[in-house]
């Protein structure tokens, strides 16, 4: 599904990245405020939305608390430069990524894509058919889901991927930038905090070991580690 649900209140920036995106392919659906794009992004119609903060009636980051919600839809954030705040308060409200104002069209477009290919359900090898079990832990990349103990992970798109990449190298620490490269589909930019963000909500999401410990560690200097017993 190549539908794009692009969210932002700025016209002419909007009708810009509307005519790139669908020489490039797509097809896309646009709303000018929150109330009217969260309507949009829940009929379920469309593989990915792009969210900016700064709007009327209803800010980026409403919208998105109430898109996040109700689905699990891969969602792109449109932000200010320097404005750390708004990042981290997206991620932390389930947004997958993240593109700074002002952008061109090909990198908005380079960000969709690699979202998009992270969430096609394509396994990072070519034996991902049978579930992959780590502990507690099970995950059936293919049908891009996970369990607990049996019980169903609340997972936004790209807190699967990390995961899942976590989950294949279980045991042993994976450097951020190899977590953003397969989780985010691009290499990690200059003070980006995305994967902190990310890996602080799945360490809230995931159980716990028989010692109490969380399941996902911390390795000095080194990355995040996801344990295996």
């Amino acid at each position: 599904m190549n539908k794009v649900l692009l969210i932002d209140d700025d016209v002419e920036l909007v009708s810009m990245f509307q005519e790139y995106l669908e020489q490039e392919g797509f097809e896309v659906k646009t709303a000018h405020d929150g109330e009217a794009g969260t309507a949009a992004a829940l009929t379920g119609q469309y593989a990915i939305a792009i969210l900016d903060v700064m709007m009327p009636r209803m800010n980026g980051l409403e919208t998105l608390r109430r898109i996040r919600a109700a689905s699990r839809m891969p969602i792109l954030m449109l932000t200010a430069r320097g404005d750390d705040t708004d990042r981290i308060v997206g991620l932390e409200l389930g947004a997958d990524d993240y593109v700074t104002k002002p952008c061109t069209p090909r990198e908005l477009t380079a960000r969709i894509r690699a979202i998009l290919r992270r969430t096609a359900g394509t396994p990072l090898d070519q034996l991902a058919s049978a579930p992959l079990v780590v502990g507690q832990l099970t995950m059936w990349p293919e049908q891009r889901r996970a369990t607990w103990s049996g019980a169903t992970l609340e997972l936004t798109s790209t807190e699967f991927n990390l995961l899942e990449v976590l989950a294949r190298n279980a045991g042993k620490p994976v450097s951020k930038n190899i977590l953003s490269e397969q989780g985010l589909g691009r290499p990690m930019a200059r003070f980006d905090r995305n994967i902190d963000v990310h890996l602080s909500s799945l360490r809230h999401k995931l159980g716990t070991l028989a010692d109490g410990r969380s399941c996902l560690q911390t390795v000095y200097r080194m990355g995040y580690q996801l344990i295996k017993d």
